[in-house]
């Protein structure tokens, strides 16, 4: 097998800190014999330097586009508009294969240069459990932004921070008033986040998953005061939430934080808002009596970057190692073609 040649990207969006892999991980890949090229980046929480001192390359922010044929890039969140054809495998979250906005023009520049997406959220095992996810970081962010709102202490824009001291902003003070909070999806890797960070924010959050989303009880949800959405559906389900429950004048919730944001998907489980929020503007009011505010972050683990990292790297490392035409990117690559048959995206004889 040719050596591989790992390419990690800098990320284009300002507010995404994390990386796939990190320097400690790195130096496992290059001792391995992977040649590792890791483009300069202001803004990843591990300096360049350090993956110099790991033996990798260092290359220019978005210099990817010329690298070697052979090489992968890896990154994590969305690529730049250019160029319009993408002629190299791609590892990164392409939120491209349940028709969302967008998703049929990503695949087509992959098809039109013969490249292709191995997405991060399909790699997974024999039984299709995900191999490397942020899931769990997701979830604890999500519910301590949902907890600092609704206790009125949620500032903004968001930074970035460390575990201890987000910590120390949530734990309960003198004073703060009892509310109750639920979790869905609480099963999962961002449903345990989520319950976590209730437990540091001294509230025993209630659990539901999917024994208790089959028969929904829509008035148990709305007589909650916090409702943490972890749930990633894969397939079309009865929303949780409606507009008419928005304005139902007996509910009791206020505060909303949809991990998942699948907005624009079919799949989309809270569908009463048209636009996530962000780290300028985390919380938008979708009613004023009662009132109701909605959280829809779609990069929460990097406002912890570097413990979203270090977890999420630990997991990616072993599956880079063992990277190769079978096996979980096999599944990967078969999911990419799939996902381009479904949304009519004709591919050229370069894709692979």
């Amino acid at each position: 097998m040719t050596q591989l040649h790992l390419w990690l990207r800098h990320e284009p969006r300002t507010t995404e800190r994390r990386t796939p892999v990190v320097p400690a991980d790195a130096r496992r890949l290059t001792e391995s014999g992977v040649t590792l090229t890791v483009e300069e980046s202001p803004q990843r929480i591990f300096p360049i330097e350090e993956y110099e001192a790991a033996g990798c390359r260092r290359a220019p922010a978005g210099s990817w586009v010329t690298a070697p044929r052979d090489a992968v890039i890896l990154g994590l969140k969305e690529l730049p508009d250019e160029p319009a054809e993408l002629t190299h495998r791609h590892i990164f979250f392409g939120h491209a294969y349940k028709r969302q906005p967008g998703a049929a023009e990503l695949l087509g520049r992959f098809t039109a240069g013969g490249g292709a997406l191995l997405d991060l959220e399909y790699l997974v095992d024999d039984e299709g459990r995900r191999l490397a996810a942020f899931g769990f970081w997701a979830g604890y962010l999500g519910a301590a932004l949902a907890v600092l709102r609704h206790r009125g202490r949620l500032a903004a824009p968001l930074t970035p921070t460390a575990k201890d001291d987000l910590d120390a902003v949530l734990r309960p003070r003198a004073g703060d008033a009892d509310f109750t909070a639920l979790v869905i999806g609480a099963l999962g890797r961002s449903g345990r986040g989520a319950w976590t960070a209730f437990r540091t924010a001294g509230v025993e959050a209630t659990r539901w998953d999917l024994a208790e989303t089959r028969d929904l009880d829509r008035r148990a949800l709305l007589g909650h005061d916090v409702l943490v959405n972890a749930v990633l559906a894969t397939s079309p389900v009865p929303p949780f939430l409606r507009e008419e429950d928005l304005d139902d004048a007996a509910r009791r919730l206020r505060t909303v934080c949809d991990v998942t944001c699948d907005v624009g998907s079919p799949f989309n489980v809270l569908p009463v808002y048209d636009r996530t929020t962000d780290w300028t503007e985390p919380a938008r009011r979708l009613r004023e009596e009662p009132p109701l505010d909605l959280i829809a972050i779609d990069n929460l683990p990097s406002l912890l970057p570097r413990e979203s990292s270090t977890d999420f790297s630990a997991a990616l490392l072993p599956q880079l190692l063992a990277f190769g035409p079978g096996g979980a990117w096999g599944r990967c690559l078969d999911r990419f073609h799939q996902a381009c048959r479904e949304l009519g995206v004709a591919e050229g004889e370069g894709s692979s």
